[in-house]
């Protein structure tokens, strides 16, 4: 489980199940989080199974939005694209780094922890949220006293 899925009790998804928020499963081998001194992100393993493709392309062709549950969960569904721009079930390892000049296909939003300043992974958030909003929701992070990743807060980034 992404360190960012701790937050999720089974009262917690049982009530957006009821309210109505579609829930897809994969798998994934994660590995350390998120590096410190932009390197590049480790190589992960993942699965993201045909049912979970087929409703992530039909949250979309609803007009929904996919949001992610870490940062994991992004590299897997962005490295499960076809040709023909589409989410297909797949697996294997993904060396996916996501950048704001690559930009994301799949997910419209982000549920993840706070990532240390020099963080890799922070070039994955602004991918989503852009660099203004991140430099905002940081410095209020840091005004506040948040705690940081695996053992902090989370934040929702759409």
């Amino acid at each position: 489980m992404p360190s960012a899925g701790s937050a999720f009790t089974k009262s917690t998804v049982a009530w957006l199940r009821a309210s109505g928020v579609g829930i897809a499963r994969l798998v994934l081998h994660t590995g350390v989080g998120s590096l410190e001194s932009h390197e590049a992100p480790y190589e992960e393993w993942y699965e993201v199974p045909f049912r979970t493709a087929e409703r992530v392309r039909e949250a979309k062709s609803r007009g929904g939005r996919v949001i992610a549950v870490g940062t994991t969960v992004v590299r897997a569904l962005e490295s499960s694209i076809d040709r023909n721009g589409e989410v297909v079930g797949s697996r294997g390892w993904t060396d996916l780094v996501i950048t704001p000049e690559r930009g994301v296909r799949v997910v419209d939003g982000l549920l993840t922890g706070l990532h240390e300043p020099r963080a890799t992974h922070l070039a994955l958030l602004e991918a989503i949220a852009g660099r203004d909003t991140i430099e905002k929701a940081y410095t209020m992070a840091l005004e506040h006293e948040y705690l940081w990743h695996e053992f902090g807060d989370l934040h929702l980034l759409v």
